[in-house]
């Protein structure tokens, strides 16, 4: 069968040799056309339509070792998939070996200790669940099909992030397989020049297979919630979020979204299909004190329709997966904020006027708090002076809306860019903006060329958001 080496060179690779990968992996080996090939080889954007010439389905650290070893001693190009849900696609490769990580969903808690040790195949929702069981969470994102590998790797920020940090800042400790095949293990007393690597630095050093998480009390029950105001108040309900946000406990965490009304059952009917602002709020202590403290959200206008009570913080962290499921198209274009002033409020009501799809959107995540309290060269993730990160989020179901959505957020994109603060969120830079990369990472840049250099001097983990080793 025909397969891409690194350089782009086409060869051919024996059926000897195949059934040689074969007998090594415990997980299975799928060609094209076998059963579950196009089921691995589909990520949740649909915009990314890539055919791997094998993939490897691992089940465990030996069975990424070994496949490893298997593309070095074949020099073929590499993707690693976890839970598949990159913007940019970076899990699927054409004509490579594409490693599929989505099988490693084992979770272990120890609760006395508040520790978590994760498979690198688990979503959210896998984690979610089993550290509930004992009332406990980390810091992960707000769409329970999340892979957790990729949301950590990149940095990974959700509703917990205010009070417990950024996802790698409550990482312990990871198990690694590097590009020469050797299972390493990372943490601040062992590799800890990996380790700093892992935290924000994407899959450039390696494939983590197993992740150990700091836990915090939680729930299991949390107030939560959404308020909904019409579209021509966005300027009154901006202002005052921005206000807001700067001196509210790290305990609270309010978002903001700007997107046409979906058919929420608390909404009036003659708003459905209509541009809104909402405010998304959570609050992780207890929720008779949150009630006290969200009273002033609903003042910053008229309320068309609130949704606010107390609900398990797994069902909250579920909320939005019907509006983010797989299947549809997407693009994102995404700037940090330190603060939010009239330019970028009036830029981005200008363009939430325009919704190019009715499932376009765009959002500010408000994070601020515990995480920007830690220095920013302490991980590779240096973005501490961030307190808004803005998503620019395209989403539309036929490729004959691509040009018309991707051109609405590319002009918001650069019209918004003046009010914009350093760096960038790794995760949600698309396959196209490579010239961003080092912009992003900011200050660590350099030492991260340096970590590349010693790790994957060759380049092996290049299907990501690539630092190269030069």
């Amino acid at each position: 069968m025909k397969a891409k080496t690194t350089e782009g060179r086409a060869i051919d690779l024996k059926q000897d040799t195949l059934d040689g990968l074969k007998m090594r992996l415990r997980g299975p080996v799928l060609l094209p056309g076998d059963v579950g090939y196009e089921e691995s080889r589909t990520v949740w954007n649909a915009m990314i339509d890539r055919s791997p010439a094998l993939i490897a389905r691992c089940v465990s650290s030996e069975d990424v070792i070994h496949a490893v070893k298997f593309a070095r001693e074949q020099n073929l190009l590499v993707s690693i998939r976890g839970g598949g849900h990159n913007i940019a696609g970076n899990a699927v490769c054409d004509d490579g070996l594409m490693i599929d990580l989505s099988l490693m969903k084992g979770v272990q808690v120890d609760a006395n200790a508040r520790r978590a040790s994760v498979e690198s195949g688990c979503t959210l929702a896998d984690v979610d669940a089993a550290t509930q069981a004992h009332g406990l969470a980390t810091p992960l994102g707000i769409n329970s099909t999340t892979g957790v590998a990729g949301l950590t790797l990149g940095g990974g920020f959700g509703w917990l992030s205010r009070k417990y940090g950024m996802t790698v800042d409550n990482l312990l400790s990871a198990d690694v397989v590097t590009a020469d095949g050797r299972k390493v293990h990372a943490s601040e007393t062992e590799n800890a020049d990996l380790f700093w690597g892992l935290r924000g630095g994407g899959g450039n050093f390696g494939i983590v297979t197993r992740f150990e998480f700091q836990l915090h009390p939680v729930g299991p029950d949390v107030l939560s919630g959404l308020i909904a105001f019409p579209f021509d108040q966005a300027k009154s309900v901006l202002t005052q979020f921005a206000r807001f946000t700067k001196t509210m406990p790290d305990d609270l965490n309010v978002w903001v979204v700007a997107r046409k009304a979906p058919p929420l059952p608390f909404l009036p009917e003659n708003v459905i299909g209509k541009e809104i602002v909402a405010l998304i709020l959570f609050y992780a202590g207890q929720p008779t004190e949150g009630e006290k403290l969200i009273e002033p959200l609903r003042r910053f206008g008229t309320v068309l329709g609130e949704h606010i009570g107390v609900q398990p913080y797994t069902a909250w962290q579920q909320t939005f997966n019907p509006l983010l499921t797989p299947g549809a198209r997407n693009y994102w274009k995404s700037h940090n904020f330190s603060r939010l002033g009239d330019g970028a409020i009036d830029t981005l009501i200008e363009y939430a006027g325009k919704l190019p799809s009715p499932q376009c959107e765009i959002f500010i995540g408000t994070i601020g708090g515990q995480a920007g309290r830690v220095a920013p060269e302490a991980t590779a993730y240096s973005s501490r002076d961030a307190n808004y990160v803005l998503n620019v989020h395209g989403r539309w179901e036929s490729a004959s809306e691509d040009q018309r959505c991707i051109a609405w957020a590319r002009e918001f994109f650069a019209k918004s860019r003046p009010f914009a603060s350093s760096g960038a969120y790794i995760n949600f830079l698309t396959q196209d903006e490579t010239d961003r990369i080092a912009f992003a990472y900011g200050t660590t840049y350099d030492r991260l060329v340096a970590l590349k250099k010693k790790y994957d001097p060759t380049n092996f983990f290049r299907m990501n958001q690539n630092i190269k080793p030069a």
